[in-house]
Parts: C-alpha cells; structure tokens; sequence
C-alpha cells in the first residue's frame, strides 16, 4: 500500500508544488477507524513543502456512518471555512479518478499538537491555554457565518435525541442514567433556531495548537452538517473532551463564559449558556450510546481492534456527566 501511495504522490508531485520534483519522509499517522492519514514532503529546486494526505480507504466510520461527508465534501468545506477567515489546513489538491489514490484529499501541514491530553497537560501550553477557550468561541463564530451549498444534512435537537435513542433500544442496553438522560431531554429540549453551518465534531482533539499561538488550525470536517449553534459550542465541553481537567469544562482549558464571549466577539449571535447546557447533555448521552455501540462492535466479533473495547468503556465518563449536568438544574 505504502508504494502505491509513494507512486501516485509521486506523478502528483509538480501539481502538488511549483518546482516539485520528488516525494520524501511518506509516513503513516495514527487516524480513525474510516480514514488515513499520511505525512509527505514535496521537494524541488524551491525547496520543501509539508503535507498531508487523507483518504478512505474502505467504508465510512461506523459509529456515526449516516453523517460521515464524502472527502470531495469535506474539502469544499475547508475551502469555505477557510474563504470566511477560520484557520485550517488549506486545501491542496483534491484527487482525482485518475490519481491513483483513491477518494482523497492533499492539504498543507500545519505545525502544533493535536493530542488533547498533552494540550490539557503540557507546559509548554502553559502560555496559551487561557485564551484558547475565547480562540474557539470566535473560531466558531466564524466557521458559523461561512456560506456552503454543499449537500450537507440538517439536524435539531430532539430529531438527534430520537435518532440516538432508536440506536440506543436496538443495542439491547439498559443503562439507568442513559434511561433517565432520555426521558429528561424530551422534557427539556431548547426551541429550534436558523441552522449555520456546523463543523460537526469541534473539540480538544480535532485542533491543532501551537504553543505560541494557540488554536493553528481545525481539523477532520467529515461530520459538518447544518443545524443550532449551540450544538458546535455544547460539544467541546463534553466531559469526555476534558482529557482528565474536569474542573474546566471548555476542552479541558477554560471555562463556558470565555467560551461564549469568544464567540460574541467574532460575530455570533447570542447564545445563552442554558442552551449550551442543553446540548452539551445531548453530546454526552449521544457519546454515551457511540462508546456502547463500539463495545458491542467488539464483543460480537464484528470489530477486532482492542481500541473498541477501549472506547466503550467510557460510557462511565458520559453518565457522570449527565447526572452533573441533572444535578445542577439541567
């Protein structure tokens, strides 16, 4: 596989860069289940340039295949969410049927870190980790103004709370606080609003950030759709993206009021905690009932990696979220 790729970025080349001549340093990184990820260089008389190539290899993700976007999708995205001024990973090339690499897309590599643990954790984050709640509270602001026609689905709050619950009772599972978190969302769902358009999967983890500037680039568009602001804000505060930094809801880094203010500033409209909350209990439960799918994934044979099993377990972290979130006057 690894020489096929090598081949085809190879021709590829002198599109890929002005002058580029030859690949170097392909490598293999670490991705999802759906998608690789593949760091190369291009180099040529004017030097070297960084990139990376991703591509599906086989089906879409499993845990949420309804709503996985084609990669032709996700970078006409990045292209819009780029043209309206969010920090990503600019497009490159977008492969075509004779490039020999399959559905693929080819973007810049952007320097910084991506793990949320060590972002949460590391010292070298220490200068910029008080603001990178504020950076992603105007970095949505601005991907929720950018103007798309691609063919993206649009979601409200209960049509996702059925969607998770019907997955949830054909699983077989019986989970007390998921049974309650159910019945309580029903009871307290936010009005419907104007859909924008959503990234789908914002959170520690899907940013690259620089310890010197903070939030560089946001990644992995595959699950952009259209649907309530708050649904994008309420997600990166899922207890489950904390990385162990429970005590600072945003990402593991910073606090809900830094959050929204941020993105008062970039232009968003308001938007009030209460709904924040209300959806951040929805990403929980629908987290929740992903973690039980993958363990189940795992247990009858259909998956073999131990990751599965892993991820299932943090079923815990989701629950105690939702009995906080309960708790608290949800």
């Amino acid at each position: 596989m690894e020489d096929t790729i090598f081949s085809s970025l190879s021709r590829l080349a002198p599109r890929l860069a002005e002058g580029g001549e030859r690949i170097e340093d392909l490598q293999r990184l670490s991705g999802g289940a759906s998608m690789e990820t593949w760091a190369f260089a291009v180099e040529g008389p004017g030097g070297r340039e960084e990139m990376i190539l991703r591509r599906r290899p086989g089906g879409p993700i499993y845990e949420d295949a309804s709503r996985s976007v084609s990669l032709a999708t996700e970078a006409a995205l990045i292209v819009a969410a780029h043209g309206a001024g969010a920090p990503v990973a600019p497009l490159v090339h977008l492969a075509g049927p004779d490039d020999g690499l399959g559905e693929a897309h080819i973007t810049r590599r952007i320097d910084g870190e991506t793990l949320g643990r060590k972002i949460v954790t590391d010292p070298k984050f220490e200068a910029v980790r008080p603001s990178l709640a504020r950076q992603c509270g105007a970095i949505l602001a601005t991907i929720h103004s950018a103007k798309t026609d691609a063919p993206l689905k649009t979601v409200d709050f209960l049509g996702e709370l059925e969607r998770y619950e019907a997955v949830y009772r054909q699983s077989g599972a019986e989970r007390p606080i998921l049974e309650l978190a159910f019945q309580h969302l029903k009871k307290h769902s936010p009005p419907p609003v104007e859909p924008v358009l959503l990234h789908g999967d914002f959170r520690n983890g899907n940013l690259i950030v620089d310890p010197k500037l903070g939030v560089a680039a946001v990644l992995d568009w595959e699950l952009s759709h259209f649907g309530d602001p708050a649904e994008d804000l309420s997600w990166i505060c899922v207890n489950s993206w904390r990385f162990g930094k429970a005590e600072l809801p945003v990402g593991g880094f910073g606090h809900y009021a830094d959050l929204l203010d941020g993105y008062a500033a970039g232009g968003g409209a308001e938007v009030p905690l209460s709904r924040v909350l209300q959806w951040q209990a929805l990403g929980s439960l629908k987290w929740g009932v992903m973690c039980l799918m993958m363990y189940a994934s795992y247990a009858t044979g259909a998956e073999s990696s131990v990751e599965r099993p892993m991820i299932g377990r943090r079923v815990s972290e989701t629950e105690i979220d939702l009995v906080t979130l309960m708790e608290n006057g949800l």
